[in-house]
């Protein structure tokens, strides 16, 4: 695939087999408690149990194992603020190749952690958009390393679109689909994989009140990038990528945006009624349909819940 140009489902059928020995098929959960509060039938993707914890491993996978042995053995960088880099450190592990991440000083402890743990070099810089990417891109420099976008890649929007092809066929055809939305890999890919199984089925993003660029690109219709993420949602602190805000809109993505009070119930609901630990930035799906029952009533509804990498020592409660 050229890294140029927009991946489209036969990607993400390609990753699907590319990433098939690595990558863990999750379950599809259910909740009958939870659905009787949302007034709708809930599907849970699962990638809490994902390896590496989250979704991410898909899209670092795919990347990973797409490189020529030649691109491969000079190794791959990247920014994240800590699922990604985990994902791409452990990716990295599975072909033992170099991994090297540049964190921002105010990642998540334990999502640093998992980084150093698969073997990745690890590489600090100050908590702006700025600062990272000119961080990684002077490792790219110093390593001849292969960058691989935390969001932006093509390669990893189609790993990640891998999620929703195994949810809806295990689930069957869905009236919507609900992920979390920050640089918008996951929604893109998300977005791919649901209109080619089933064209009528509308994918719903979730962004954080305080990180809402992408609501307010898709409705201006120009790419927003100027703004200061204010969120507990770590995750979803990044900037919709270029690729992402084409493919949302090719797409017709609906983005809604959700205040993080709501965000920390749902993700109590989670751990109190399906005994599930997932970040806040996995959690804020879920919280953005019990915020808006009226728009899922009596559907059947995919919820991707992207991750379950929470700082233990650190619970937003």
């Amino acid at each position: 695939m050229n890294s140029a140009a927009l991946p489209g489902f036969d990607d993400i059928l390609a990753a699907a087999a590319r990433i098939a020995p690595h990558a863990h098929a999750t379950p599809v959960l259910r909740s009958r408690s939870i659905d009787a509060i949302a007034g709708c039938s809930l599907h849970f993707k699962a990638e809490p149990l994902q390896r590496a914890g989250a979704f991410k491993f898909r899209g670092a996978c795919n990347a990973v194992w797409s490189l020529d042995a030649a691109t491969a053995a000079r190794g791959v960088v990247t920014h994240s603020s800590g699922n990604h880099g985990g994902a791409l450190a452990l990716a990295a592990r599975t072909r033992s190749i170099p991994c090297h991440v540049v964190v921002p000083e105010n990642a998540v402890a334990a999502k640093i952690a998992a980084i150093e743990a698969y073997g990745a070099t690890v590489h600090r810089c100050a908590p702006t958009i700025a600062a990272r990417e000119a961080a990684c891109a002077r490792v790219q420099v110093e390593t001849g390393a292969e960058l691989v976008h935390p969001y932006a890649d093509p390669r990893v929007i189609a790993g990640q679109g891998t999620a929703t092809l195994e949810l809806l066929n295990v689930a069957g055809p869905l009236d919507a689909v609900v992920v979390p939305v920050g640089g918008g890999g996951l929604a893109s890919g998300t977005a791919i994989a649901a209109h080619a199984l089933a064209a009528e089925c509308q994918v719903w993003g979730a962004e954080p009140s305080g990180a809402a660029d992408t609501f307010e690109s898709l409705r201006r219709g120009e790419h927003v990038t100027d703004f200061v993420p204010d969120t507990i949602c770590d995750g979803l602190r990044g900037t919709l990528g270029a690729p992402g805000f084409a493919l949302l809109r090719a797409h017709a993505v609906k983005v809604l945006t959700v205040d993080d009070a709501d965000t920390v119930t749902a993700m109590r609901l989670l751990w109190q009624r399906m005994k599930l630990l997932v970040e806040p930035s996995s959690a804020i799906a879920l919280a953005m349909v019990l915020g808006h029952r009226q728009r899922f009533a009596g559907k059947r509804v995919g919820v991707i819940l992207s991750g379950g990498n929470v700082d233990l020592d650190a619970l937003p409660w």
